[in-house]
């Protein structure tokens, strides 16, 4: 809608009156449109599927904004779905597709989408994108809903995704609930993915740190993502009450023991969520109800703890 040559050939379409390309009538339309639903109607959302570099798409109109209240990161959702689908012992060489997403993460009001465009049309569903056997593809998917979950943005997921639908998502049929109601050990893995997602959601909404800075960069900090040897990625994500919570997540299937990680304060630190939880599918490997932090500079920090880090998974720690 913003650009008049838009899927047009060169001589299909006419420049505006200053000779760009710009949709002048539209970009009108789109403020005149989000400043009425703001005064109308407080506390509606519009979000913006929007994929091009145009500027300030989430930013008020008297910004100079289009006046949309969020925007999808289509940037963000191509890096890791690549990375994700790269078998792990190539992952190292491209970590920078972790990372680069925090390079413009608070230019917008960001929204980090797995949406329809991404199971339809030959691309599969996400589970079928993960590389490996049938368990790795369960432990990726449950990593990458981790990342998804825990990394600055809201988040957006299509539905089938949230219990790991293994085929195409089709307008033709419903989702394959039935893949719930097995009772096998192979399809109790789609019941863990279910489980894993509204346990997410419920940690999500309870914990000020994975959501109240999701748009400022006060609320994201890096502990180390340079780990890409072994894949690795540990940030922290902080409150508007002054808590935090620090997430580590492993991208290879080697379990990494005695992994020492640093961290801001002394105390004990509290495993409230592990994706290789027995009850989401997965080995069951982890820290018990945590670990105690020890004198020992690390990673810029002034302490440090000692984790057992699960193969293709997540935890999130949270200091008591």
């Amino acid at each position: 809608m913003l650009y008049l040559d838009y899927s047009r050939k060169d001589g299909e379409w006419l420049p505006n009156a200053y000779g760009g390309r710009e949709n002048l009538d539209v970009i009108e339309f789109l403020k005149q449109l989000n400043m009425m639903v703001g005064e109308r109607f407080p506390g509606t959302l519009t979000i913006a599927e929007e994929s091009t570099a145009w500027p300030a798409v989430s930013r008020p109109v008297y910004a100079g904004g289009l006046g949309f209240s969020m925007k999808w990161n289509m940037g963000w959702m191509n890096d890791i779905l690549t990375y994700m689908q790269l078998d792990p012992i190539y992952r190292q060489h491209h970590h920078n597709r972790l990372t680069f997403g925090q390079m413009y993460a608070y230019s917008e009001n960001f929204v980090l989408p797995f949406s329809h465009d991404e199971v339809v049309h030959g691309k599969k569903s996400l589970l079928e994108k993960m590389p490996g056997d049938r368990w790795q593809k369960f432990s990726n998917l449950r990593l990458l809903i981790t990342m998804q979950m825990t990394m600055p943005g809201k988040k957006l997921n299509f539905m089938g995704n949230e219990f790991a639908q293994g085929r195409e998502w089709s307008v033709n049929q419903s989702l394959d609930w039935h893949l719930l109601e097995e009772t096998t050990p192979e399809h109790g893995l789609h019941r863990g993915i279910q489980s894993l997602t509204r346990d997410l959601n419920a940690l999500y909404r309870q914990l000020p740190a994975l959501y109240h800075y999701d748009f400022e960069p006060q609320g994201f900090q890096w502990i180390d993502c340079e780990d890409a040897a072994q894949s690795i990625l540990s940030y922290i994500r902080r409150g508007n009450d002054h808590s935090f919570v620090i997430i580590v997540l492993n991208f290879t299937p080697v379990p990494r023991h005695q992994y020492r990680l640093g961290v801001p304060q002394a105390g004990y630190y509290k495993e409230v969520f592990n994706s290789d939880a027995a009850c989401y599918g997965g080995s069951n490997l982890g820290n018990g109800h945590g670990c105690q932090s020890d004198p020992v500079p690390w990673m810029n920090n002034p302490f440090s703890i000692s984790l057992e880090l699960p193969p293709l998974a997540g935890v999130i720690l949270q200091l008591q």
